[in-house]
């Protein structure tokens, strides 16, 4: 059984570059629980499956095979054996993955899997519901946030750089949309676990964060 360090926060908190830092610093493996909600919705969109036919949904969880690969030591997600990375971070799929997020056969789905994986190896994983549903046993619970205005920023600074035209109101607009989803749907809210240690973003670097989680794990690993 492996050492579990779960980071759960709202979108666009840096939950998934912080993870990535921390699992490289600690060689545990990291799992983009997030990339697997959206290859999720990706498949529904690509397929014509309205995330309101609860009978579809439920059918084509059967189906969906995804799979964690890693290249250059960097994550990659393979949806039916194709690699859907690039495709999956759209602002079209995250919306998406917040309403699949609230069917119940595709979050036990992909719970199930991500149980699995944690049970392998030492791993750092990040979503809604890290420390709450899938991994209440984890000994490292980081509950991790930002300002809405903070996190609309970075996301359009992402979305700028790699060329791709937006507008940081409607980001932000979007962002307060999700947040919302995620913290009243019925199924597993978005929500900070009782054991996990607050800790806002807004105002730190990505190393000051990083090195505030090592400095948990060191004092609660040894």
């Amino acid at each position: 059984m492996g050492y579990k360090i779960a980071i759960d926060g709202p979108a666009g908190a840096g939950k998934s570059t912080i993870a990535k830092a921390v699992a490289k610093e600690l060689n545990f493996v990291y799992i983009d629980t997030g990339a697997m909600y959206r290859a999720m919705a990706l498949y529904f969109a690509e397929n014509g499956i309205d995330l309101s036919d609860e009978k579809g949904v439920a059918v084509a969880c059967q189906a969906i095979r995804i799979d964690i690969a890693y290249e250059d030591g960097r994550q990659q997600i393979l949806l039916q054996g194709e690699n859907v990375t690039a495709r999956i971070r759209t602002e079209r799929v995250g919306t998406l993955a917040s309403q699949a997020a609230k069917n119940p056969d595709v979050r036990k789905k992909l719970s199930q899997l991500q149980r699995e994986l944690a049970e392998k190896t030492n791993v750092v994983m990040d979503g809604r519901d890290i420390g709450t549903v899938v991994l209440p046993d984890a000994e490292l619970k980081i509950f991790l946030t930002a300002s809405v205005e903070t996190r609309a920023s970075r996301r359009y600074k992402e979305l700028t750089e790699r060329g791709e035209s937006c507008n940081i109101e409607e980001i932000e607009k979007n962002i307060r949309m999700r947040d919302e989803q995620d913290m009243h749907r019925e199924i597993a809210p978005l929500t900070q676990a009782e054991d996990a240690v607050y800790l806002d973003s807004s105002d730190l670097r990505i190393e000051e964060v990083t090195e505030r989680i090592l400095s948990l794990y060191r004092e609660k690993a040894f």
